[in-house]
């Protein structure tokens, strides 16, 4: 069983607080099941025959046992409660640090809402059974057999209503569980869908009002929540049935041993304390195995949470982490051969792509929406992997880099720049914590955003919000720019990273860039053709295979797939 054995596996590194529980636990049973039979005995021995000095010795252990009692009770809970918060603690750890280790397919794979699912809702629903568990369930088998001891010591005569109360209380909690167990698994899904619709809305809330689709969208947000509802409700609906049957089973259990014990106390059978003792013993055991129901209701929702959680940490990266490679040569990129398509896509988005980005010149990558520029340039930092053919740094396969090598030899500005919560300098420094001011200034100039910086109050120190929504579209590509520029890498890869800047900014741009990179491999893929045309050598790809390459000029005169895109900007006489 997968909550069992995740469970067992994160709870090693606390046996000690465990077996803190179990003792202490131990302990407050014990003396809460001692009680009763104290009680039976200041009735019995003390105010039936009028014994005072009896009735207060024997009260005054009471107090005792109740002190001890209370102590133990707070020290097991507390214990409890650190050993589950801390199970929780690492379980998240585990999660985040599994899904950063997997690569872009893998991840897409799951979807992003279900992972945010997984790393909160789910593995409290495991942290709040852990913590359900060790405060109740090691206390509960104890004082059902405690108590089940302690009121066959009192009466025998009466230990049919224990053999008779208890089962139906189990049968209660079996049915339940049958029917809850797909109810949980479903109502974990339709979480998914209610944080997935969410998500896509709030990211997209710009689209969403310039289109008018405000009363779609609450639509679609209402059909994912009224689901979630229909199945809370089905949850609810059982929740309520059990609470009335549970009372009802004690209510019963009360009266019948009011009914039977108390025709035993007239025929001389029993003593009024023994029975007031095993009415409390009773009760004692139908709590004990009330708060076992409320365990049994929580483990089929934590046991689908677990299941869910496995997926993720059984997870294996479809791509496979590499040992390091030595420093290549040169910083030339080369593909050879390279195709790659998306799961359950119907083609290929690349297919048999080569094609040489030299050390110390410009590549530029151009074609059509949808032919594959993007995902060529993910290859390079080994985002995704080729299906076949293979991709190099200096003669070096990207495959044999790691993590951190590949960092300080690609920087990326990716189609869709995103800037952190921070300041400006945190951002900057992303890719190389190291980086000093002087440098980041230096930066800032190269990409044309130092004006805008130096009017901040803060400057460097000035906040950013969450995906940079406090600067405009423009500000955010240019200290995207910035921030590759800081980490000083050797290949340089622009993802259509100049077009929400003005034709003039974007000049500026490209003459400091010119400056900055020279010594530098640089690969832009640019839908403007005014980006590329200075470049050393172009890449026409269409519909992910290379059409075409060379000069502009070259590529103006002989490529019809190139000549189509310039036209479509500009006349031939314009760029010739």
């Amino acid at each position: 069983m997968k909550l069992l054995q995740l469970s067992l596996r994160h709870a090693k590194p606390y046996w000690a607080w465990i077996a803190a529980v179990l003792v202490l636990q131990l302990i407050s049973t014990i003396a809460a099941l001692y009680l009763p039979s104290l009680n039976a005995q200041i009735i019995d021995q003390g105010v039936a025959k009028g014994d005072t000095d009896f009735i207060w010795s024997t009260g005054v252990t009471m107090v005792v046992v109740c002190f001890v009692q209370v102590i133990t009770a707070i020290g097991g809970i507390y214990f409890g409660a650190r050993t589950a918060m801390a199970i929780g603690r690492d379980l998240r750890r585990e999660v985040y640090h599994r899904v950063n280790a997997l690569g872009a397919l893998d991840v897409s794979r799951f979807g992003t809402a279900t992972l945010i699912t997984r790393n909160t809702n789910d593995v409290q629903q495991v942290q709040m059974l852990i913590l359900m568990t060790l405060n109740f369930m090691v206390s509960t088998p104890i004082m059902s057999i405690g108590g089940i001891i302690m009121a066959l010591r009192e009466d025998v005569g009466l230990s049919w209503l224990v053999w008779v109360s208890v089962p139906l209380l189990f049968l209660v909690v079996g049915f339940l569980v049958v029917k809850l167990l797909p109810l949980f698994r479903e109502m974990q899904d339709r979480i998914d869908t209610v944080n997935g619709v969410l998500r896509e809305q709030i990211v997209g809330i710009r689209v969403i009002r310039a289109f008018v689709r405000e009363k779609f969208e609450a639509q679609r947000y209402r059909d994912a929540n009224l689901s979630l509802t229909r199945v809370s409700v089905k949850v609810g609906n059982l929740f309520v049935l059990m609470f009335p049957v549970i009372m009802m089973i004690l209510h019963l259990a009360t009266a019948a041993v009011l009914w039977f014990g108390g025709q035993r106390v007239d025929s001389g059978q029993m003593q009024i304390g023994s029975l007031t003792a095993f009415l409390q013993y009773l009760l004692q055991i139908l709590v004990a195995v009330m708060m076992g129901v409320f365990m049994v209701m929580m483990i089929p929702r934590a046991a689908i949470s677990a299941e869910r959680l496995d997926e993720v940490l059984s997870a294996e990266p479809s791509m496979r982490v590499p040992k390091g490679a030595p420093a290549p040569a040169s910083h030339g990129v080369e593909f050879s051969g390279v195709s790659f398509g998306y799961p359950g896509a119907e083609r290929p988005v690349l297919n048999n792509v080569s094609f040489t980005a030299r050390q110390g010149q410009t590549t530029a990558i151009v074609g059509s929406t949808g032919s594959g520029k993007s995902t060529l340039l993910n290859l390079i930092p080994r985002l995704f992997e080729p299906q076949s053919g293979s991709v190099s740094i200096g003669g070096v396969s990207v495959s044999d880099f790691t993590r951190p090598q590949m960092a300080q030899l690609v920087g990326l500005v990716p189609q869709k720049p995103y800037l952190f919560s921070g300041t400006i300098a945190s951002n900057l420094k992303f890719g190389r914590p190291d980086a000093n001011d002087t440098e980041l200034w230096e930066a800032l100039r190269v990409a044309q955003a130092k004006d805008f910086v130096e009017e901040k109050p803060k400057q460097l120190s000035a906040p950013i919000a969450q995906g940079g929504t406090n600067v405009s579209g423009g500000q955010r590509q240019r200290l995207c720019i910035a921030r590759a520029l800081a980490a000083q890498p050797r290949i340089f890869l622009f993802d259509d990273s100049f077009s929400a800047l003005d034709v003039a900014t974007d000049q500026r741009l490209r003459e400091s860039l010119h400056q900055a990179t020279s010594g530098a491999t640089v690969i832009i893929v640019a839908q403007r053709v005014s980006t590329i045309r200075e470049a050393d050598h172009i890449i026409v790809l269409d519909n992910g295979e290379v059409v075409g390459a060379g000069s502009h000029d070259e590529l103006l005169e002989r490529n019809e797939t190139y000549r189509e895109i310039v036209e479509s900007q500009l006349s031939i006489e314009g760029v010739a």
